[in-house]
């Protein structure tokens, strides 16, 4: 089955510090970007940090310097270290795959998402 499983979530005191994991399966996972989205409740879904087959990685201007996206092509997993937690970062947590590596989560751009992880902080 083509499928993205997160985990990694979990609750943490603010200034603490988490790494959420993301496995693929089931299709060509190196050859695409990977994305950590985030929604938190009553809110709309936002780009925390992306990363394309390069490695290239772009992150929202609220978790720079405090987040790094990261992935092992070898283990078909994108990671999200999170450092200096703040209350605000408390959301589910998603990762999805696309062909280009943009922080907005349109539908047509990542066409495949996990069910995401609960972060609270």
């Amino acid at each position: 089955d083509v499928q993205l499983v997160e985990s990694g979530g979990g609750s943490v005191q603010a200034g603490g510090s988490l790494r959420l994991s993301c496995v693929a399966s089931g299709y060509t996972y190196s050859s695409y970007c990977m994305g950590w989205f985030r929604q938190a409740p009553g809110k709309e879904r936002e780009g925390v940090a992306v990363i394309d087959s390069d490695g290239l990685a772009k992150y929202a201007d609220s978790v720079k310097g405090r987040f790094t996206i990261s992935r092992d092509n070898a283990k078909n997993t994108v990671y999200l270290q999170m450092n200096s937690l703040k209350p605000e970062d408390t959301a589910v947590y998603y990762c999805a795959t696309g062909t280009r590596a943009i922080m907005v989560p349109y539908p047509w751009e990542y066409n495949l998402w996990g069910l995401g992880t609960q972060v609270t902080v």
